[in-house]
């Protein structure tokens, strides 16, 4: 019995450790969910209304993720002032990261409809031709914008037909289909 009872503060110690193991600082399955739902605001920005429903959810995914990895206890992070505002910067951060990942992601900020519509590319081509399009592009930004900086801060301040960005735009379409 005495050596029960010496053992009994190791034993509530280690009950104490295993409550605050198992209530880990990690967002449940339903307030993942909840942020989704939230994210689903989001969908109607020019990169992501092009997105797939399965790239859709890998983006959400990622944000939420972030979102976890940055604010750690959901009811805080919630309840904090600027919620919307740090949910903003945390959308745009992700999706310049799949920017930088693949640059044939610039087809969901120049998606094929919106450039047949500008006249730069013809209507009807097939998804390899589209596919050679987005590469050549992806490669002349890539070779013009040394730092995805650079290209966002072109994106923003280029508003003339006549901007680095739409020349590259025109040479592709011009190389590949005569445009």
């Amino acid at each position: 019995m005495k050596r029960f009872l010496r053992l009994l503060p190791l034993v509530a110690m280690v009950a104490i450790g295993m409550m605050s193991c198992s209530a880990k600082r990690e967002w449940n399955h339903q307030q993942r969910q909840a942020m989704r739902q939230a994210l689903r605001e989001y969908r109607d920005m020019v990169y992501l209304e092009d997105l797939t429903d399965a790239e859709y959810l890998i983006f959400t995914d990622e944000v939420a993720a972030a979102l976890e990895s940055a604010y750690p206890v959901y009811a805080t992070f919630i309840e904090m002032p600027g919620v919307t505002d740090t949910i903003d910067v945390v959308v745009i951060e992700t999706i310049v990261d799949f920017l930088n990942a693949d640059a044939h992601n610039m087809r969901h900020i120049y998606p094929y409809a919106m450039l047949v519509d500008a006249g730069v590319l013809p209507a009807g081509l097939d998804r390899n031709a589209q596919r050679q399009f987005y590469s050549c592009f992806a490669e002349g930004v890539n070779m013009q914008f040394v730092t995805m900086q650079n290209f966002v801060s072109a994106i923003l301040a280029d508003t003339t037909s006549n901007s680095t960005i739409r020349q590259i735009e025109n040479q592709c379409a011009n190389t590949l289909f005569g445009m």
